[in-house]
């Protein structure tokens, strides 16, 4: 495992534990001193061990490894998306109704500028340098993502009754989380297979 992957993988733990705690600051009553230290050591512990497992799993099925980078900026997406969002629902004091859609989608839209950088050097290594077009495909197809993932969580949130034993804070959570998992799937085929794909062999020999 390189080196490059091993400090990507303690940096994306280290950003995840911090952005935790807008999320369990919303989310639960009173988080004591105890959980707020373990989110942020375990996350930071957690990812690159993660990754090392993937590697090692990757040695027989490469594309494990890859797809495992790809679902570590996945979850440092995550929690910037939720944790922004509950930052914004902190201290607006508003979790349903025309603000939801509002703080989602400004949420969503750091986390997949985030994602660019992340996906582009790290997990997809690609090395076009015709960066314009590459991110204009990028957002293109984000786009799409962004409506599942934004479409997907109101839905859920305005759309479907919450459970009575289910506060508002949590069920907007629910929902949030429901539109990545949708938008993951859909993010990782595109950008492996249309934003950041590798030339074929023939086609890189006759650049």
């Amino acid at each position: 495992m390189a080196k490059k992957d091993l400090k990507a993988g303690l940096v994306i733990g280290v950003a995840v534990g911090l952005l935790s705690q807008f999320i369990l600051t919303n989310v639960v009553a009173n988080p004591g001193y105890l959980l707020r230290f373990g989110a942020l050591v375990g996350f930071t512990f957690l990812a690159p061990l993660a990754l090392l497992v993937a590697y090692l799993i990757g040695k027989a099925i490469p594309v494990v490894y890859q797809f495992a980078k790809f679902a570590a900026v996945g979850a440092l997406n995550t929690f910037m998306d939720v944790g922004i969002l509950n930052l914004e629902i902190f201290l607006s004091g508003q979790a349903t109704g025309l603000y939801y859609p509002v703080f989602k989608g400004i949420s969503f839209l750091v986390a997949t500028t985030n994602s660019f950088f992340w996906n582009k050097f790290w997990t997809f290594g690609s090395r076009n340098t015709k960066v314009s077009g590459e991110a204009l495909k990028f957002y293109l197809f984000s786009a799409i993502g962004w409506v599942l993932n934004v479409g997907i969580a109101t839905f859920i949130v305005n759309g479907l009754t919450k459970p009575s034993a289910v506060s508002v804070n949590i069920w907007a959570n629910i929902g949030a989380l429901c539109g990545v998992v949708v938008s993951l799937i859909w993010d990782f085929a595109a950008y492996k297979f249309f934003v950041f794909k590798q030339p074929t062999a023939d086609a890189a020999e006759t650049k």
